[in-house]
């Protein structure tokens, strides 16, 4: 085939010679040179990316099992912390812990209430029991693997201890201001 080639380009090489380019081709050459340079230089457009179906449902399957598996360890966990018999430790302490529990939330609700006309002073007292309490439910959850579980028993109940006065205190603290509150409105409507 390139004995073809060259016996035409020799045959028609005067044909060849008698076409000449234009005067303004190289600059069209050059002018399209640079313009793919800017290209070049430009961001490129981003495409829009499609996804087969079956690499959708790939990784919806992935992300169902590690959820899956994470909510079993979570379930696990949650078991092992209440799993504990509080009554097989010490049952006096049992008894102990479930009074002081009961005791903990009945003050919480009567703080609630007590606190309606002062959301500031309400939001202060709970950041103090939230403190407790995170303190409280780690001893909770410590208790299943402890070596010395009686100890952690004792822990948990003068946490409940603690929090029982530190909610007493911060009830009488708004009683006390909820009190000097009236005295003063009586005081103004008296003037």
């Amino acid at each position: 085939m390139s004995k073809r080639f060259e016996d035409f380009m020799h045959n028609n090489n005067e044909e060849f010679n008698e076409i000449e380019p234009s005067a303004d081709l190289w600059g069209k050459i050059e002018a399209q040179l640079n313009f793919l340079d800017e290209e070049d230089r430009q961001p490129k457009k981003r495409e829009a990316k499609t996804f087969s179906l079956g690499f959708v449902l790939k990784v919806a399957a992935s992300v169902i099992i590690v959820m899956g598996i994470g909510f079993g360890i979570y379930i696990q966990s949650q078991k092992g912390s209440k799993g504990v018999d509080l009554a097989a430790i010490n049952p006096e302490y049992a008894q102990q812990q479930v009074h002081l529990a009961s005791l903990v939330e009945t003050k919480l609700t009567e703080l609630k209430t007590a606190s309606k006309n002062d959301p500031q002073l309400y939001k202060e007292f709970s950041a103090e029991i939230a403190k407790m309490d995170s303190t409280y439910k780690k001893l909770n959850n410590d208790l299943a693997t402890s070596p010395n579980q009686e100890r952690v028993l004792r822990a948990m109940i003068r946490n409940l201890q603690i929090q029982t006065e530190v909610l007493t205190q911060q009830l009488n603290i708004i009683e006390q201001f909820n009190e000097m509150k009236k005295e003063q409105s009586n005081e103004t409507k008296n003037i």
